[in-house]
């Protein structure tokens, strides 16, 4: 018999030695602990056990394992009780049958000294004077423990002597004092190299959280979480998701890793780059926590795939850099009634948004009922980012994730929450629902579905507005005006390479009513093209029919 297991009932010890009695054994060595009713200065009245069973049980199997292997014991078992205890209850039973007696005591002391450093176990002291709060057992090991208190001594002694008693019963010879000290340090050494092999996932810090508890844990246990985008907001929320416990993490992303990426992506190395970010990840999270089942989805979200892929998931967190994205997300989780985390970015500040619509809560389109166009806002690689930006709002997701996952309070409502980094000011702008937001979602969702089944594209065609040139003095013979719509420090850093051109930036060309002739023929240009296509849309949506953009931007022409 070798088993680890937890009882809710008190702990019969007379059955549980019969359980590993074995006629090739002359050694039998056996540890209980008791509650003392005392601890710490403090009268104690009684005494809590919880366990996170399902990982407690794979641990303590996992010692008892390593025991048997370890010091060749033929028989090991472990109960330990969980629920309330009253003072002079067995907390914890530890019992091994060897063949020499040396084995047995020392395997003995090893499951002991590794269940109280390993397996997720919380007690609760209840004194006269209130209790304790729940407090992780690793310090159980330590000598003002119940364990290691009064009654507990004295019987460890008395199992010491029953042991010398049994081993003396069957010829073994003993063994002096200076042998059994270097067993003692034989075997730290051994469970210290023991530990440094096989680690295990601890949740203690959380679980003592009053909020959280063993049942908080199960809570994340049972979660599934898809992350969309694995960059600058996906990797705080990534990995604070699985160092927490979740059940399971889907993550969705088509790019692979930049070197510009790294100041802002620290779960990724130099050596990283050029792979997917998504398997990465993947990689990475289940190094952290390799309880955590991962799933990577190298591609991106789109109208085609969001259903399938959300639908498998209780929560899904936006870290995408784009506006288009983040609203069929909205209008999907809407559509199917999954609660989301989105966030946004800009520079040193950005915003917070938890959509609830399992709640009737506000969605992006209660606050934007349109989507702005993607380039219309410069991205991190245009408008530039330090990395701890993202990083204070990927953790600001990943927070609010625990939150719903858990049921905790204080969880975000129906507001919009924005920080600027620069003064630490905050803002909170109330986001009430819609009267029509069911209306406009529905008709939002049945048309991407709609646009899905034709094969039409779900984005305006854009072909028609991009035009390609070989440089901007061929644009000018052709009766173009150039406008170069970047940020003035861009400019000042790559001038325009064009012999005439004018400079507007971005925000102010689209800014009422733009200050250009709507008859002329004009040739939006920027660092990628990307802005200028998002702007000349945009204009012509205003009646500036004669506007083009540049196709790739300035890094698409040879420069000589």
């Amino acid at each position: 018999m070798s088993t680890f297991q937890f009882s809710r009932t008190p702990i019969v010890a007379d059955a549980l030695r019969a359980e590993i009695n074995d006629p090739v054994c002359g050694g039998y060595a056996a540890f209980e602990g008791w509650v003392r009713n005392h601890n710490e200065g403090q009268q104690v009245r009684r005494l809590e056990y919880e366990a996170f069973e399902p990982l407690a049980i794979k641990e303590g199997e996992r010692v008892i394992a390593e025991a048997v292997e370890k010091f060749g014991i033929e028989h090991a078992a472990c109960v330990h009780r969980i629920g309330d205890l009253a003072i002079g209850d067995m907390a914890v039973w530890v019992g091994v049958s060897a063949r020499h007696r040396h084995e047995a005591f020392v395997a003995c002391r090893y499951i002991i000294d590794e269940v109280k450093h390993r397996v997720p176990i919380w007690k609760k002291e209840h004194y006269v004077s209130g209790d304790s709060g729940w407090v992780n057992c690793e310090r159980c090991a330590a000598p003002s423990e119940h364990e290691s208190g009064t009654h507990s001594h004295a019987h460890q002694h008395s199992h010491a002597e029953h042991l010398h008693e049994h081993n003396r019963a069957h010829g073994a010879p003993e063994t002096s004092v200076e042998q059994r000290r270097a067993s003692d340090t034989s075997h730290q050494s051994a469970r210290k190299t023991s530990s440094q092999q096989r680690p295990t996932p601890n949740y203690s810090r959380q679980i003592a959280l009053k909020e959280v508890g063993v049942a908080g844990q199960a809570k994340l246990r049972d979660s599934r979480v898809l992350v969309v985008g694995a960059g600058g907001l996906g990797v705080p929320v990534l990995t604070y998701l699985a160092g927490a416990g979740v059940g399971r993490i889907g993550i969705v992303d088509g790019d692979n890793l930049e070197a510009s990426n790294l100041h802002r992506q620290t779960l990724y190395a130099l050596d990283d780059v050029g792979q997917s970010k998504a398997e990465l990840a993947t990689a990475r999270l289940r190094a952290l926590n390799p309880d955590v089942d991962v799933h990577s989805h190298v591609m991106r979200l789109d109208a085609e795939n969001a259903v399938a892929l959300i639908e498998a998931y209780d929560l899904v967190i936006d870290c995408t850099d784009n506006f288009s994205t983040k609203f069929l997300l909205n209008d999907v989780c809407v559509h199917l009634g999954k609660p989301a985390i989105l966030s946004s970015v800009y520079q040193y500040e950005g915003q917070l948004q938890v959509i609830r619509p399992d709640r009737a809560g506000a969605c992006l389109r209660c606050v934007w009922p349109e989507a702005t166009r993607d380039g219309l806002v410069g991205n991190c690689a245009e408008a530039g980012v330090l990395g701890p930006v993202p990083g204070v709002f990927g953790s600001l997701q990943a927070l609010e994730a625990l939150k719903v996952l858990m049921d905790l309070p204080g969880q975000l409502g129906d507001e919009l929450f924005m920080l600027d980094l620069t003064t630490l000011s905050a803002t909170r702008i109330r986001a009430s629902r819609a009267s029509d937001c069911e209306t406009v979602h529905r008709t939002k969702f049945e048309s991407r579905i709609a646009k899905q089944a034709t094969g039409a594209p779900d984005t305006t065609p854009s072909r028609d507005l991009e035009v390609t040139f070989g440089s901007l003095n061929e644009a000018l013979d052709e009766g173009f005006d150039i406008i170069d719509v970047r940020e003035p420090r861009e400019v000042a850093e790559t001038p325009t390479p064009a012999d005439r051109s004018l400079h507007i930036p971005l925000g102010d060309l689209l800014h009422g009513t733009p200050r250009i002739a709507r008859a002329e023929k004009h040739l939006l240009v920027c660092a990628s093209g990307r802005r200028s296509l998002a702007a000349a849309q945009e204009l012509h949506t205003k009646g500036f029919s004669e506007v083009y953009s540049l196709r790739g931007g300035l890094s698409s022409l040879v420069l000589c």
